[in-house]
């Protein structure tokens, strides 16, 4: 089982940003990708942006493409994404996981969480 713990959410004004941090056991963060997902109250969990193992290549989705960058810390076993220009909308329980499916662009391939960190966007 994924060894996962986020840390780094927050209130933020409309605008603003917050970085989140996941940090991962060294097994966990060898996988093929790692990624954060996101869930807000009644919706389904839904993917937010992926890193390949090498770093060499990332997903976003759609809504956050501009705003959010994702990028990791070999050295530290860790996982960041940078979200700036944040928005109402992006208010959710936003969990990092990992994942040796090779389609890690959705979120169908992420079957492991930390506990989640909350992110609240206030407009």
């Amino acid at each position: 089982q994924a060894q996962l713990v986020e840390s780094g959410g927050g209130l933020v004004q409309a605008g603003g940003s917050l970085r989140l941090s996941c940090a991962a056991s060294e097994r966990t963060f060898r996988s093929v990708a790692m990624g954060w997902l996101r869930q807000a109250p009644g919706k389904e969990r839904e993917f937010v942006a992926s890193i390949a193992r090498s770093g060499g290549r990332t997903f976003y989705a759609d809504s956050v493409k501009g705003r959010f960058t994702i990028s990791r810390d070999s050295a530290k076993n860790t996982v960041y994404l940078q979200m700036n220009s944040l928005k109402p909308e992006d208010t959710a329980v936003y969990y990092c996981s990992a994942t040796n499916d090779w389609a890690y662009n959705e979120a169908r391939a992420f079957g492991s969480w930390g506990q989640g960190t909350q992110v609240t966007v206030s407009s």
